[in-house]
């Protein structure tokens, strides 16, 4: 078994499809094995993490829990996928499941507060569109993905994310406060950031 178990961890980092079916005709029941440990890096992991998309696609077939679980360090496979500039696979894995955008990581990390954090803004637009509820989420200190980049000051992210939001009706959002009870607009004003006005406007305009 732990054979191959390091096996099937090898041929998901090489994207070895014909391995992964040798791995699954020694055992069988090799993938339900892992999708029972709660937090493991899965094969979908490994590959996501090694830009093996063809191999990710395959596993997500075979295993579409996989996607939503969390490795040891509390991350999914999509976290791994982006964190490791592996876009095509991030395309991929999100075009077989949307709602891996909205699987939360660390402190409740989305895949759309990561790309708000790191102010890829690009991707910010395609992760709304594909899946336009996860602007809703919140990390555990009740930051959006706006809060995030207004804290960062990601001016390119968060003028983005309100584009989006003026677009799409969702005006409500720009009154959401964090734990610590402040608005995009507080913060925007608390770190002195020009946008400041603009996000005032928007608040007086809604």
């Amino acid at each position: 078994m732990e054979q191959t178990q390091h096996r099937l961890n090898m041929v998901a980092e090489g994207g070895d499809v014909n391995g992964l079916y040798e791995c699954i005709r020694e055992d069988p029941h090799i993938l339900d094995n892992i999708d029972n440990i709660p937090f493991v890096d899965t094969p979908l992991h490994i590959a996501a993490a090694a830009g093996s998309t063809d191999f990710a696609l395959e596993i997500m077939n075979l295993k579409p829990s996989f996607g939503m679980k969390l490795n040891p360090d509390g991350l999914s496979p999509l976290h791994l996928a982006l964190r490791n500039r592996h876009f095509e696979t991030v395309r991929q894995l999100i075009s077989f499941d949307k709602e891996l955008i909205r699987v939360k990581g660390r402190q409740s990390y989305t895949a759309l507060h990561y790309v708000a954090l790191r102010n890829e803004f690009d991707w910010l637009a395609e992760f709304l569109c594909a899946c336009p509820a996860a602007i809703e989420d919140r990390t555990v200190r009740g930051e959006t993905a706006l809060h995030i980049a207004v804290k960062r000051s990601n001016s390119e992210a968060s003028e983005v994310l309100l584009g989006w939001m003026r677009r799409t009706h969702r005006r409500k959002i720009l009154n959401w406060t964090d734990n610590e009870g402040n608005t995009v607009l507080h913060i925007a004003v608390f770190t002195s950031q020009p946008q400041a006005w603009y996000l005032s406007i928007l608040l007086f305009l809604y």
